[in-house]
């Protein structure tokens, strides 16, 4: 697993990380492009409480086991050690009216989804996802897909 801590002096954020690129370093065969793309930008990325909140109900869901307490340590020693932004009263207004503006087009986005794009937008960071598809209906969010370089 990739090693990561909070923003030093000087240090800025540049991407959101999705789950599905956290959850990534906790396979048994983990792509070693994104395992790298993590240990390279790990200075530079955080998370958004909508994302802490998949991670955990993820680990929630699963059953007393060796997999579960791993999973566990990771999130707590690891993950938790990120920035993670708040999804706030700008982001809520800016996915007030993405999702007013997706409505009238017949387009209802997963509302959790919704809140990760606002929240990239907001703190304009790129967000890093796997499921670009999910995003591509937001207007001016910027979308990497590490999995593709």
């Amino acid at each position: 697993m990739f090693g990561m801590n909070v923003l030093g002096e000087g240090e800025i954020l540049k991407y959101l990380v999705d789950t599905n690129i956290i959850f990534e370093a906790t396979k048994p065969k983990p792509s070693t492009v994104i395992l790298d793309q993590l240990q390279q930008h790990r200075h530079e990325m955080g998370i958004g409480v909508s994302i802490w909140h998949e991670l955990l109900f993820g680990l929630y869901r699963l059953p007393t086991s060796h997999k579960r307490e791993k999973l566990e340590r990771y999130l707590y020693q690891v993950v938790r050690q990120l920035p993670i932004l708040s999804y706030d009263l700008k982001a809520a207004e800016w996915y007030a009216q993405e999702r007013a503006r997706l409505a009238r087009m017949g387009r209802i986005p997963p509302f959790i989804d919704g809140q990760i794009a606002a929240v990239a937008k907001v703190n304009q960071l790129i967000l890093v996802t796997a499921n670009v598809d999910d995003y591509a209906c937001f207007e001016g969010i910027a979308i990497e897909n590490w999995f593709n370089t």
